[in-house]
């Protein structure tokens, strides 16, 4: 009786998201483009709604699921879900921070070199935990790390590499992954806007996310799937994962699940510490960690939504693709961005940087002006926010290579807009249409 009552409140979500949410097959020039969105159908909320009715609120059956499912797209062995992808970049980050790594582990004073253009929760743990970043350059229109300032940005206290691949256009891995491996590096692999870029390294091709030590992933609504908050942490190295699980889960030495009782076997019959012998493993603790787990309701959203993965990183692709055919034209007024050699990018966005003459503030105010929506490549630079007066001021806790003149243009003169699954032609071309527009000169309507 239960599981036919289950079937009909199931069919029933299925209705009500063709009466409510189902998509409309028209676009109106009257209406906003946004740079993202979510993209979703009935599966989505049926998972979603068959998770609540387990009432099984926190991780669950649903997050084993795509746990599993998402390591195997990555061609990983192990992944570990959290809340938010800065959740996860913060867990990546203090895994490398572990006693338990002995003399490779970061300790506070110790160097990662990163980059100042993006996001900031890419170096926010590192400075947060007293580490220090080392920025380096990065190169238009990859919008990548410079690689020609890798060597002179090393010093006797790097320990780590931890940079993002740039709205889906990957990093130069070849050159990161061999600088990591010759100086006996750690790399952490930002992966949360590149889910499903891919990358030929020897002769062969990997999904990005495969290549670093760790690596990781947002669900955030924009992102290339989402589970409305969400992200993850994923590695080949069994000892990392078990340090992972262990800073995701209140820093705990035991790894039985939510809710499960001594499925390590060592639960009244170990010495840790200083505590007394047999002192429940459940409370032992090997980290000072955090609680960053995801809902089975987040994660059986997720797992409709991996499904639908390939289609969306083609449709990322194809849109992009159509964007740069229609604006090629505009090369004299523009620097239209190019995908790293030996990759197949899962694009974000679509990135523009602007030439002398034209003028980004004035440009992106009359895009959003008629209705497309813009954004910033992330922090720009990220030394020149708010967050880094005190850091300037007292010149400590971090290095800077060179004068960052690539990034300063791009804080200057860079914007982007967005390839995600839901645009259409007609959007793509009337996104196209006003950029012209105003590089024309012409305040007229497009016909």
């Amino acid at each position: 009786m239960s599981d036919d009552l289950r079937a009909k409140i199931l069919s029933l979500v299925k209705d009500y998201y063709n009466e409510h949410h189902r998509p409309q097959n028209f676009y109106s020039a009257k209406k906003r483009i946004p740079y993202a969105g979510r993209v979703f159908d009935h599966e989505d909320m049926i998972n979603l709604v068959d998770a609540s009715l387990d009432f099984w609120l926190t991780a669950g059956r649903y997050t084993d699921e795509f746990e599993e499912s998402l390591a195997r797209y990555i061609g990983v062995r192990f992944c570990s879900l959290v809340n938010s992808g800065s959740s996860a970049n913060l867990v990546a980050f203090m895994t490398l921070t572990s006693p338990l790594l002995g003399e490779r582990a970061i300790r506070r004073g110790d160097e990662v070199i990163t980059v100042a253009a993006g996001f900031p929760t890419t170096v926010s743990p590192i400075i947060q935990y007293g580490a220090v970043p080392v920025f380096v350059d990065v190169n238009i229109p990859q919008y990548n790390i410079d690689c020609s300032q890798l060597e002179t940005a090393l010093s006797d206290k790097t320990k780590a590499v931890m940079i993002a691949h740039t709205l889906g256009n990957p990093f130069n891995i070849g050159e990161i992954r061999r600088f990591c491996d010759e100086h006996n590096l750690w790399l952490i692999e930002d992966n949360c806007d590149a889910l499903g870029t891919e990358y030929e390294m020897n002769g062969q091709w990997r999904k990005t996310g495969s290549f670093g030590d760790i690596a990781t992933s947002s669900f955030y609504p924009p992102h290339h799937i989402t589970m409305g908050e969400g992200g993850a942490v994923y590695t080949n190295n069994a000892q990392l994962h078990k340090i992972i699980r262990s800073f995701r889960d209140w820093g705990r030495d035991c790894w039985c699940d939510p809710g499960m009782d001594n499925t390590c076997r060592r639960r009244f019959n170990g010495q840790y510490g200083e505590l007394p012998c047999g002192y429940d493993h459940k409370y032992v603790y090997s980290h000072f960690g955090y609680n960053l787990k995801v809902t089975d309701m987040q994660a059986a959203v997720g797992c409709s939504q991996l499904k639908k993965l390939p289609t969306f990183v083609d449709a990322r692709r194809k849109n992009w693709d159509y964007l740069y055919s229609r604006l090629i034209e505009c090369q004299d007024k523009l620097i239209l961005p190019e995908p790293a050699a030996n990759s197949k990018p899962s694009w974000f966005g679509f990135l523009i940087t602007l030439k002398e003459g034209i003028n980004r503030n004035e440009m992106v105010l009359y895009l959003e002006e008629q209705g497309i929506q813009t954004r910033m490549l992330f922090a720009g630079n990220l030394l020149k926010h708010p967050c880094f007066d005190e850091m300037r001021q007292d010149g400590k806790g971090y290095r800077v290579i060179g004068n960052l003149e690539q990034t300063d243009q791009i804080m200057n003169n860079t914007f982007w807009i967005g390839v995600y699954p839901g645009m259409t032609i007609e959007m793509l071309d009337y996104m196209a249409d006003k950029i012209k527009q105003y590089l024309d000169g012409n305040s007229g309507d497009v016909a």
